[in-house]
């Protein structure tokens, strides 16, 4: 139960403060609501030391928390700008890039931070039972204690981004405006702009599969494929690895091909390998796993520059409702989970994330379409 408070802490930030974000940066432009997730980002993380002081769990979701609004503003605010500094038609190159290192840092902090920092102190059920009222409190202070220094480097290391973002001049206002596309100030509606509102649902759904796809690896390779948790672990850092390298490759490869047929294509494979997962399985499903990581590792960027292309002013909003649309990855996966429970089979239940690539691959394959008849 308390894991997944944690897993709503974080994603729940997204749908709540997207919308104040993408006003934030309407108002007062790219810079400040950057600088703003930055100190939002480095508050939380400075609360993790007293959250570690007091050992509330309570306090630990709230630092979460807020972290997670920080990066809220980050998504809001970073993604837009990233697309229009140079040429619109290259927008989804650039932050499929940039995303890259998103994939770079995940793949780090897993394989090697993290182990450098909890090491080889996490006990297990049947060793936490046979402690004394005494070690099991020794121990749980030594995990709480272990955490307080690395959220102090981050949340140093966050203003000291933010620190650098106050000193960058940013290009002029006029600049970026004509990279914008459409200057109109309308209101933004879903009905007049339906390539916002088939981005807002494909990006609900992509979240939705990448959440299911790494959240329930490990039972899946425990469960289903037979193997030792560890060797899991060790499959789940090629899974990142996968993710990352992806991105690189999705970003060299829209040199020469669309982005928006390189989504379709790339959408039309995950069905094809989670159609293996759920129908064959076995070891190979691992490596099935790897090639979904790498062929979804575009999908985030590439919708997001799809969907606010040519928006104008309402970029900002916009931008908004596509940071909203991550509250996907809240609410597919207890459906698996669901689905896992009353068929007794997790193999099955991945039938969720391969239907979410089918709203994905659609949306690719109508924005290649509406590229055509426009070219």
């Amino acid at each position: 139960m308390e894991s997944s408070l944690v897993d709503s802490a974080y994603w729940i930030a997204y749908f709540v403060i997207a919308l104040p974000a993408g006003i934030l940066m309407k108002k007062a432009g790219y810079k400040t609501a950057i600088i703003t997730g930055l100190l939002l980002a480095a508050a939380g993380a400075f609360l993790f030391y007293p959250a570690a002081e007091s050992r509330s769990f309570g306090f630990f979701l709230f630092a979460l928390f807020i972290v997670a609004a920080g990066m809220t503003f980050l998504e809001t605010s970073a993604n837009p700008f990233i697309t229009i500094l140079g040429n619109p038609d290259t927008s989804s190159q650039r932050l499929n890039f940039a995303q890259a290192f998103n994939g770079m840092g995940a793949f780090i902090a897993t394989m090697f931070i993290s182990k450098a920092i909890i090491g080889n102190s996490i006990r297990s059920d049947e060793e936490l039972a046979a402690f004394t009222p005494e070690q099991e409190f020794d121990y749980y202070e030594q995990l709480f204690h272990s955490l307080k220094l690395p959220y102090i480097i981050i949340g140093l290391v966050l203003v000291l981004v933010a620190i650098l973002f106050i000193i960058t001049r940013f290009p002029p206002k006029q600049a970026m405006e004509a990279n914008r596309g459409s200057t109109t100030k309308e209101r933004l509606s879903f009905f007049k702009h339906p390539n916002l509102m088939g981005g807002v649902i494909a990006q609900f759904f992509y979240v939705g599969a990448q959440v299911c796809v790494s959240s329930f690896f490990i039972l899946y390779a425990k469960d289903v494929v037979g193997i030792s948790e560890y060797e899991a672990t060790t499959y789940l850092g090629f899974l990142l690895l996968a993710f990352m390298v992806g991105r690189y490759v999705g970003a060299f490869l829209m040199n020469y091909f669309p982005a928006e047929k390189l989504l379709t294509t790339y959408a039309l494979i995950n069905i094809v390998l989670s159609a293996y997962i759920v129908v064959i399985g076995g070891k190979g499903a691992l490596w099935a796993f790897i090639g979904v990581e790498f062929f979804m590792s575009i999908m985030y960027p590439t919708i997001f520059s799809l969907a606010i292309r040519g928006l104008g002013e309402k970029t900002a909003i916009a931008s908004s409702y596509m940071v909203m649309a991550i509250v996907g990855g809240a609410v597919f996966p207890p459906l698996l989970g669901y689905i896992s429970d009353s068929t007794a089979s997790l193999q099955w239940a991945y039938v969720v994330p391969l239907i979410c690539f089918i709203p994905v691959w659609y949306y690719g394959r109508m924005q290649s379409r509406r590229k055509d008849i426009a070219g």
